[in-house]
């Protein structure tokens, strides 16, 4: 097998993300792609101070904080307003950067039980805070934390964007298709350009916003908890054929999603890889990333997670 069908088939058989990307990496070195090297090495490695962090590595965080008053009063766990925080500290504490590697993300969530959140040290917004929440009490501490479904998220989105990347690769570049680990030909300058041009478009484009009609144009998924009438209605609307919503609506309905972190069943997930290859031949109005978030979304609201 190609090292390029052992990295699709690593993807949608939902393996860790980690030891693909060393193969993706390998693979980016054979095309002759810096650009495609060094984000995979970014997502292998993690993001190092000075390199920003992309959009979909970025987290909302929550802040309760502990203060002390006069006569021995106190208040613990008070609710810090996300807003407060961002006007005084800045907006990097409410947007947290998760720059670990892949490998460190795919074990903090294979090693997770029942946790369902993540702490950040917040300790530097002690003095930030300082007599600005409660002016007659002192700040003894400050405590973040963000949902661990946001490294799921995470994982999901490197998952979609290496495999979208694999399957335009494919079809832009014929000759990646033969590439193995043992010895291969140079690659030539258009391919090794045409891979480029692909993953600057995406991993570097605007895949933050579901769009419907056209860039910029956003769309929020109308559907209603329990009813696969409004998941076939809300995937048509955003661009998914007739057929394709309404078999996904059928096997939304006839399964339970494994848990709050992953809103698919077996039968779903079977489904959506298999029906993927549709965002990048032009069946689907979308690419990858967009049906993947459209999907999930629809999930959730049918199954009513958060």
């Amino acid at each position: 097998m190609s090292l390029l069908r052992e990295v699709q088939t690593a993807l949608m058989d939902g393996k860790e993300i980690g030891p693909i990307l060393l193969k993706l990496q390998f693979l980016a070195s054979r095309l002759g792609s810096d650009v495609l090297e060094e984000w995979v090495k970014h997502e292998s490695e993690g993001y190092q101070v000075g390199v920003e962090a992309p959009d979909y590595r970025k987290v909302p965080v929550t802040f309760t904080g502990h203060f002390s008053g006069p006569f021995g009063s106190g208040i613990k766990n008070a609710p810090i307003p996300s807003v407060l925080v961002k006007k005084l500290a800045g907006e990097a504490w409410t947007n947290y950067e998760i720059r670990q590697g892949m490998a460190s993300i795919d074990n903090m969530l294979s090693s997770a039980s029942k946790t369902t959140t993540l702490n950040i040290d917040a300790s530097n917004l002690i003095l930030k805070l300082q007599g600005k929440i409660y002016p007659d009490y002192a700040c003894n501490g400050v405590d973040g934390e963000f949902s661990m479904a946001s490294l799921v998220e995470i994982q999901n989105a490197v998952r979609a964007r290496a495999l979208e990347l694999t399957l335009k690769i494919e079809k832009s570049v014929p000759a990646a298709a033969d590439i193995t680990i043992g010895p291969s030909a140079a690659p030539k300058p258009k391919d090794t350009e045409a891979v480029t041009q692909i993953t600057n478009q995406v991993i570097y484009g605007n895949y933050t916003a579901i769009s419907n009609t056209g860039a910029g144009a956003q769309f929020s998924l109308s559907i209603s908890s329990g009813d696969a009438g409004s998941v076939i209605k809300g995937l048509e609307a955003a661009g998914f054929p007739n057929t394709d919503a309404k078999e996904i609506a059928t096997i939304l309905a006839s399964e339970k999603p494994e848990n709050e972190a992953e809103p698919f069943g077996k039968k779903a997930k079977a489904w959506i890889a298999k029906n993927l290859v549709k965002a990048t031949n032009g069946a689907w109005s979308m690419g990858i990333s967009v049906a993947t978030q459209l999907l999930t979304e629809a999930a959730k609201k049918y199954y009513g997670l958060p």
